[in-house]
């Protein structure tokens, strides 16, 4: 709790499912709408789209309460870096539809930890 405010408990299994899905959805929109201009779209249109779903999973999670407002600059800054993990294992592989799906959950797990980073920042401060 800081500055008296509540502290809205962290919903964890829900949020990373939701981040999950949308960052992999997001994904692969963007890949699907990059593609007709070529190759490296294809790619920057699978980032910028997982990113966007990054964004909009925050929202959907924070509207639901199952995320508090303070804590979304930590999970958007985690799940980043998530997706910056996941993006080379899938592109590395994306000959099974199996691994680029699993390595998405990357994006929740980081989203996560980002979350309990930026608690133990502010509790530090």
């Amino acid at each position: 709790m800081a500055g008296g405010s509540m502290q809205i408990p962290l919903k964890p299994l829900p949020v990373l499912l939701v981040a999950w899905a949308f960052a992999g959805l997001g994904a692969v929109v963007g890949s699907i709408l990059g593609r007709s201009a070529g190759k490296p779209a294809l790619f920057a249109g699978a980032v910028l789209g997982g990113i966007l779903g990054i964004a909009l999973a925050i929202a959907v999670v924070t509207r639901l309460h199952w995320l508090s407002l303070s804590d979304r600059g930590g999970a958007f800054m985690g799940a980043l870096v998530g997706f910056g993990i996941a993006v080379p294992i899938a592109v590395t592989n994306l000959r099974t539809p199996v691994i680029p799906i699993l390595s998405c959950g990357l994006v929740g797990a980081g989203l996560l930890f980002g979350v309990g980073v930026a608690r133990g920042w502010k509790r530090d401060a």
